[in-house]
């Protein structure tokens, strides 16, 4: 991709391919994932054992009563396209029924690695997105065609891949994407809180512009009208967080899952890659 065609990406974004299309999936996440009976599932359920809702047609039972059945925690989980990506691509078109139980089995193996590349790959594309972290797109097209080659590798390539080296060279370019980024916002050390426990904090109106909360615990903090215009959100736990009328315009490496485990309302300004959850109401 050349720099001219930075500004083009807003209107043929890449991660518009990174989006799960269920229709195109044989169900993985239902099944390989494991789960345990808490506030976000009804029930427990073993990796690689069909979660009991789980469809002939691959297609969830309770699909629209999610929350009301005590299933939340799959209303904000996102395979990133992994699932068509795994059914479709890796494995063919060859659902882990019609396969060998061995066969079954690479599969649900597999799937969790190609969401943890397809997670990266939608880090990358956003990298490619943000004009100040210019002088680092050469390496962040490097790495994306890097991470792309790595998608395309066979079930048995996938499963001897070492994701997690190959995450800590992508996380070491995006930890200067975010440096660039966020000097723009007033970001600096004061507002470094990489990994900080702020699980209940108190921080309605606080001023985060530019901040690093990569990996932070925000879980059921209160930033109804925070100002996180330009924040690094990477990893930031944001379950049951209150982001009522919060301005999370420019923050970046916000993922649709992160949203979708939070509460907001209308007034809540958010990027336009994400999309405003349905569970959000006027009020938050």
């Amino acid at each position: 991709m050349r720099e001219d065609d930075i500004d083009d990406i807003t209107a043929s974004d890449p991660r518009l391919e990174l989006r799960a299309d269920c229709g195109q999936c044989f169900g993985l996440c239902c099944v390989a994932l494991p789960f345990a009976r808490s506030a976000d599932f009804a029930i427990d359920k073993d990796a690689g054992r069909p979660c009991p809702n789980l469809k002939s047609d691959f297609r969830c039972g309770i699909h629209t009563r999610l929350r009301e059945t005590g299933f939340t925690g799959c209303t904000v989980y996102d395979c990133f396209g992994a699932g068509q990506q795994v059914s479709q691509v890796t494995f063919g078109g060859v659902d882990w029924r019609s396969g060998s139980r061995d066969r079954a089995r690479q599969m649900f193996d597999v799937f969790p690695v190609v969401r943890a590349l397809h997670e990266l790959l939608w880090y990358l594309n956003e990298a490619l997105t943000l004009p100040a972290a210019r002088p680092v797109h050469a390496d962040v097209r490097r790495l994306l065609a890097a991470t792309e080659r790595l998608t395309g590798q066979t079930p048995e390539e996938l499963g001897e891949l070492d994701v997690g080296a190959h995450r800590q060279e992508v996380n070491e370019v995006l930890l200067r994407t975010s440096e660039l980024v966020r000097a723009g916002f007033g970001g600096g050390r004061k507002k470094d809180r990489r990994g900080a426990d702020l699980m209940g904090a108190r921080l309605k109106g606080a001023d985060l512009r530019g901040a690093s909360l990569r990996g932070a615990y925000l879980i059921a903090a209160d930033l109804t009208g925070a100002d996180l215009r330009g924040a690094d959100m990477i990893g930031a736990d944001l379950r049951d967080a209150d982001l009522t009328d919060a301005d999370l315009t420019g923050a970046f490496f916000l993922t649709q899952p992160q949203l979708n485990a939070a509460r907001g309302s209308v007034g809540t300004q958010i990027p336009e890659s994400v999309e405003r959850p349905g569970h959000w109401t006027a009020r938050g």
